[in-house]
Parts: C-alpha cells; structure tokens; sequence
C-alpha cells in the first residue's frame, strides 16, 4: 500500500514539473499584430481634382426606310459624310472607329393586331476619341448637320493621370499619418515605424452626357452650337498604413 502511495504521489510530482516547464516556453502574444508587437491600424483617403483634357464619344447615324437597300444606301452615304465632317474637325483617322452596324426589319401592326407593313432599320454607330475639348461642341454641331442623329454619351477622361495619381497617394499617406497621430495622441501612446501599407487607387468620376435625337435625319435640324461644360473629375486613392505604437 506504501508502494502505490509513493508511486501515485511521484506520478503527480511529475505532472506538475511538466505543466510548469510547458507553461515558461509557451509563446506569450501581446496585443498587435503577430510579431507581438502593439500596432494600429489606420486608413487615409487622398483626393485630386482636375481638369478633363479628353473625351470619349458614341455618335450614330439611324435610318428608316421601306426597303433594305434603299435603308443601307442611306445610311452609308449619311455615314461617309459624317466621318468626313467629323475629320474636317480635327479628328484624326485613328481615333474613329466603327462600334456597331446593323439591320433589322421592323414590322408594323395595324388596330386589328394583323401585320400592316414592314420597313427596314439600319445603325452605323462610330466611337470617337476626340483630343481637342475647345472644339467639342462645334464637332457634334458639325456632326448633325452631316447626319448623325444619335450621340449615345460624352465620358471625359485625363489622357495622363500619372501625376494626380501620385499626389492622390502621397496625400492619402499623409491623412493615415495626421489620423493615426491624433489617436496615438488620444490613447498616450508614441507612432514607431511602419510595418505595412496597402493602397487602392478608386475609380474615376466622368462627365457624361446624352444626346440622342430620334431616328431622323440630322441634317434637318436647325443649326446651333451645342454647349459642352467638362467641369472637374476627381482622382482619389486610399492607403491603409500599420504603425508600431510604443
């Protein structure tokens, strides 16, 4: 009996000298991130405002008419002039493209529901780059009185957003430091170094337009100067920026 007491009283001896000696090298992890350093998380928004210098443009031409080849041969002609007119404007070859061309029958239904006509629909639609915005509103004028009848939207765009993206970050880095400084501030506490920064450029905003014009022939509208505002787009980018706090 003497034996199994020893015995049992060695075995929990033993337990216990393992539970302390697992306890002193378990890993203690302080609040932070896992390097057992304290950090803080903050996120900085930095934005740029400036001045489109480019547009994008869908410009049509629709033609109606009771046959198919009379609607093709109508639409071609009103699409060669207005390709001519829209290069007499000054853009260049390269920037216009065709983006669509079709031709559909259109039936016509008298009251009694029963079939009473059909006539022939044809779309030529071209996608302009024009470089030049002083001179957009004279362009979609020129472009109507040559037989576009349909602008489908104006998006403007920086041709070159390199530099604002720049200075949107490096003022989005700037907000995330003023941001974490005030709370370290407020918490008593010193910024240390920077352990990792992430940062995500936002999409644009574009000017847009419509100016769609029904399926008759532009060239018998009367002319007038089409007013084109670009106002600004806004460029921004946010960073998020983990400092060691001390």
């Amino acid at each position: 009996m003497k034996t199994i007491t020893k015995l049992f009283m060695l075995f929990i001896i033993s337990a216990l000298a393992l539970s302390s000696c697992g306890s002193l090298s378990a890993p203690q992890l302080a609040i932070g991130d896992q390097t057992g350093e304290h950090t803080i998380l903050v996120n900085g928004v930095g934005k740029v405002k400036i001045k489109p210098d480019i547009a994008y443009i869908y410009i049509g031409v629709h033609t109606e008419r009771p046959t198919a080849s009379e609607a093709v041969s109508e639409n071609n002609n009103s699409t060669n002039n207005l390709i001519d007119a829209i290069k007499a404007n000054g853009v260049a070859a390269e920037d216009i493209q065709t983006s669509n061309f079709s031709i559909w029958a259109n039936t016509q239904y008298g009251p009694d529901g029963l079939p009473s006509g059909t006539s022939y629909v044809v779309d030529n639609t071209v996608y302009l780059t024009v470089r030049n915005l002083e001179q957009l509103g004279d362009l979609l004028d020129a472009a109507v009185q040559a037989g576009a009848n349909n602008v489908n939207s104006i998006q403007f765009d920086v041709a070159d957003k390199s530099a604002s993206l720049t200075e949107a970050r490096k003022s989005a880095v700037k907000a995330a430091y003023e941001q974490a400084s005030e709370l370290a501030s407020a918490a008593g506490v010193s910024l240390g170094e920077i352990t990792h920064i992430e940062y995500m450029d936002s999409g644009q905003v574009y000017g847009y337009m419509g100016y769609g014009m029904g399926g008759g022939g532009g060239g018998d509208m009367a002319s007038s100067s089409v007013p084109i505002t670009t106002g600004q787009m806004e460029i921004s980018a946010t960073v998020s920026v983990t400092y060691v706090i001390k």
